[in-house]
């Protein structure tokens, strides 16, 4: 058991280094905007590549924070049902949802992908619009994203088999919408009393 924490606590680690860093492509994709819409305003120039940029930016904060947002169990749930589980049983739910939904349909992205993204990053593929970025690297990212959400599946497995054999989470449990909003109100409190 120490040995599959050992691998989550890496894959966890690492997962939350890249999903805070790709957080800041949000505001790096508004700059670009921003900026783009300022020089087609003001200067009457505008450039595809600068467009381009931006959707590929949202394409990056989207795909590299997907593993975090699994790591921080923010990803789609019915609550109103999980909430009134046992521990036990969500921990249960999860663990098959991991292996039997969620590591397949990665596994089977990771597949496509790899040729998708050697076959664009040979051809040199380019986009079509004038002035276009090329292509490869946006299709680099969504292989990488499905790369870091099946490192953090395999984590949460681990995870989720150590809580079921131990009785012991190693980790802070996923826990309800009701209860992070109202650990952040209260945060808020705090730092308005202040």
């Amino acid at each position: 058991m120490s040995a599959l924490l050992a691998f989550s606590r890496i894959v966890d680690r690492f997962n939350i280094a890249v999903g805070s860093l790709a957080s800041w492509t949000v505001l790096a994709a508004v700059l670009v905007s921003a900026g783009n819409a300022v020089t087609r305003k003001t200067l009457n120039v505008s450039s595809n590549a600068w467009l381009e940029l931006q959707w590929y930016l949202f394409g990056a904060a989207f795909m590299l924070t997907a593993a975090w947002t699994l790591r921080r169990g923010e990803h789609v749930r019915v609550e109103v049902i999980f909430a009134k589980l046992s521990q036990r049983s969500r921990d249960w739910i999860d663990l098959l949802g991991y292996v039997l939904f969620l590591l397949p349909f990665v596994a089977i992205m990771i597949w496509y992908l790899i040729g998708y993204v050697a076959k664009s990053y040979y051809a040199g593929e380019h986009s079509s619009s004038v002035g276009g970025l090329i292509i490869w690297p946006a299709k680099a990212l969504l292989l990488a994203g499905f790369v870091l959400l099946a490192l953090q599946a395999l984590s949460e497995i681990a995870k989720k088999i150590t809580a079921l054999t131990t009785g012991h989470h190693n980790d802070d449990p996923p826990v309800s919408w009701q209860e992070r909003a109202e650990a952040e109100a209260k945060t808020i409190a705090e730092q308005v009393q202040r």
